[in-house]
């Protein structure tokens, strides 16, 4: 599996993007709430994130990167505390990032479920429940 393929499937599924003027899956765009939705789901799968970057209609207005904090890319305290100290520096922002996903998550398959339920399960459990 491609790495964009990944975080079409696996990452970005079912979560709104913000049009920016750039193309590139790695260079989407979302909402704060569906930004931080994106982080929690790349800590679960270890994804990296090289770089944060937010975006105001068309322009990044601010970018933080994992050298800035001294951290590696894997390591998800920085891009935490990046995306806290972005979002309380201006409201109304959209986000993006660039990912570093190791080449064995790839290649592993079946892929394990993404942290967020999907309509369907909340639906199969709701059926379960009403036996």
């Amino acid at each position: 599996m491609e790495k964009s393929e990944f975080l079409e499937q696996h990452v970005f599924n079912e979560l709104k993007k913000v049009k920016t003027g750039v193309e590139s899956v790695e260079a989407q765009s979302f909402s704060e709430s569906d930004f931080e939705i994106i982080l929690k789901r790349i800590e679960h799968f270890g994804i990296g994130v090289y770089k944060i970057e937010a975006w105001q209609e068309d322009k990044v207005v601010d970018t933080s990167s994992h050298e800035d904090f001294k951290k590696k890319v894997t390591d998800s305290s920085w891009y935490k505390k990046a995306f806290l100290t972005l979002k309380t520096r201006q409201a109304g922002l959209s986000y993006s990032a660039s990912y570093k996903i190791s080449p064995k998550l790839l290649a592993r398959d079946p892929f394990v479920a993404s942290p967020t339920k999907s309509a369907d399960d909340v639906q199969e459990a709701k059926d379960l429940t009403e036996d």
